[in-house]
């Protein structure tokens, strides 16, 4: 019989234990503490003896897995057992430590109970363990779904009573009769106003959130918000979202994300300027740049009328060959003589309070020295699992990259990466099958980094391998240095917000 199920420090302190006998805590506690004191540290052996109990235990670096057996249980099912609680554990920790233990407490006794009932071991193995710790229900998400379907049926029967009744109220406003009323509420004139703000409410919660609904003098229909309780889930993204999933559609929005991050600037000048420079790279695994493609935009916003006849002075001193384009209202002439962005008809002005494209640029090139940050990416296999190393490198250290994530696939079902050594954090998503490297600066003075970890799979099951940054600093290095005005050449002040995304960056 299998008394207990233990994870310890080699001192013998009790990390995590599961009893499936009747034990008290003084017990247990006894029985790890006086372990490691048995052990002969001269020999190698799997299992200790006292005269009422024999440990069988398994080294993890600097813990250990410790089952608690009765003397004449059958030893070769016992370590058989302690082999299965070993491949358990790095399935729900990230790190064979007290601290990550600890953390992740709850899911291992869970995961042990599966693997032994009532002191006997269960014909289970890993992937069973994981089904049914995960308590996947089919039914359950039927369900979900079903009440999903009849909460959109609902809503749009809503709106379109809510459009019927803004109709009849709009119709009889038309026709200079009162609104039709409700019956109950005494007049209609009063259940007319009634009818107003319910309708009013209602379309207003169909509104998307990115621009304010304009307010309207509808004096206390303020008091009847309809939409005040919080976003419904609309569908199954939203529905994973709600459940802690992040859901990530591709690397190019996660890095529009990560833009709104770090843009705009606080200090907004009169005459403001948006630089945006957007990659998509394709590389192979064993080298060479398939394919690069990079453009760029400045765009100009003007807030303030007496700022709108202006010129801005480009300086480019790009040397890889870009393509530049200039907006067709703007004089190409003076723009190739003298590095200037005006309109043709200098008595004409810019528009005001909104963004206007000035001048816009590509660059296309399969010359490896191009790339901005290589990733090499190097899986050799191992018997039945694989050593996977990957290494990054900034050849372009005029930038500074943020918020840097190298996205490497996982095989599926094989429990979570071993890692070796590490430049910066990790992250495991176990439902998607990833391993993320995040890195939050790589610039000059961090220009190179690896990192090395384990797993059971094929060399081809790591590709392909996707990065996403964002960097205030642009590629090519195409900067707008002055702004004057038209009439008398005096200087203007301006602010500029430089943003270099990520739309697409794989190593396939």
């Amino acid at each position: 019989v299998l008394l207990a199920a233990a994870v310890c420090t080699k001192a013998g302190k009790a990390i995590v234990s599961r009893q499936f006998v009747e034990m008290t805590r003084t017990r247990i506690e006894g029985l790890l503490a006086a372990f490691p004191k048995l052990m002969n540290t001269g020999k190698q052996h799997t299992f200790v003896e006292t005269e009422s109990v024999r440990y069988v235990y398994q080294p993890m670096e600097k813990l250990y897995m410790v089952l608690i057996t009765t003397k004449n249980s059958n030893i070769l099912e016992d370590l058989e057992t302690l082999r299965l609680f070993s491949r358990v554990i790095p399935e729900y920790c990230r790190a064979l430590e007290e601290n990550e233990i600890s953390e992740h407490c709850f899911d291992l006794i869970f995961a042990f109970d599966e693997i032994v009932a009532l002191g006997y071991r269960e014909n289970v193995n890993l992937a069973q363990i994981r089904t049914f710790t995960e308590m996947d229900s089919h039914e359950e998400k039927v369900f979900r779904a079903v009440r999903e379907t009849q909460e959109r049926e609902a809503k749009a029967e809503m709106r379109r009573k809510a459009k019927e009744l803004q109709q009849a109220r709009r119709d009889a406003e038309r026709h200079g009769k009162k609104a039709p009323g409700f019956g109950g509420f005494g007049s209609s004139a009063v259940s007319g106003g009634v009818t107003a703000m319910i309708t009013e409410t209602i379309i207003e919660a169909e509104k998307p959130k990115v621009a304010p609904a304009p307010a309207r003098p509808s004096g206390p229909s303020k008091a009847l918000k309809l939409g005040a309780k919080g976003k419904e889930v609309d569908n199954f993204v939203d529905k994973l979202k709600s459940e802690g999933e992040n859901i990530m559609t591709s690397v190019g929005k996660r890095s529009a994300e990560a833009a709104k991050v770090l843009a705009p600037p606080i200090n907004m000048e009169s005459v403001h300027m948006k630089i945006e420079e957007k990659i998509s790279l394709t590389c192979g695994r064993d080298g060479g740049l398939q394919n690069m493609e990079l453009h760029g935009m400045i765009m100009l916003h003007i807030s303030d009328e007496k700022f709108a006849r202006i010129r801005l002075h480009v300086e480019n001193e790009d040397k890889r060959g870009v393509q530049l384009q200039t907006h067709p209202n703007v004089d190409k002439k003076l723009f190739t003589t003298e590095s200037q962005i005006g309109l043709k008809n200098p008595e004409k002005s810019f528009p005001i309070n909104s963004d206007v494209g000035v001048l816009k640029w590509r660059l296309q090139t399969t010359e490896e020295s191009f790339i901005p940050l290589t990733i090499n990416c190097w899986p050799s296999e191992s018997g039945n699992s694989c050593d996977v190393n990957i290494e990054y490198e900034l050849q372009e250290e005029s930038l500074e990259l943020n918020d840097v994530i190298i996205t490497i696939p996982l095989p599926s079902g094989v429990g979570a990466p071993v890692i070796g050594e590490i430049d910066g954090e990790y992250r495991h998503d176990n439902r998607r099958n990833l391993l993320e490297w995040c890195l939050p600066v790589i610039d000059a003075k961090n220009k190179t980094g690896s990192l090395e970890f384990s797993i059971a799979g094929q060399p081809n099951d790591f590709f392909p391998v996707q990065v996403s940054f964002i960097s205030k600093k642009n590629y090519c290095n195409i900067q707008v240095t002055k702004v004057t005005q038209v009439d008398g050449n005096s200087p203007v002040r301006f602010s500029t917000e430089t943003t270099f995304l990520v739309d697409k960056y794989e190593i396939l």
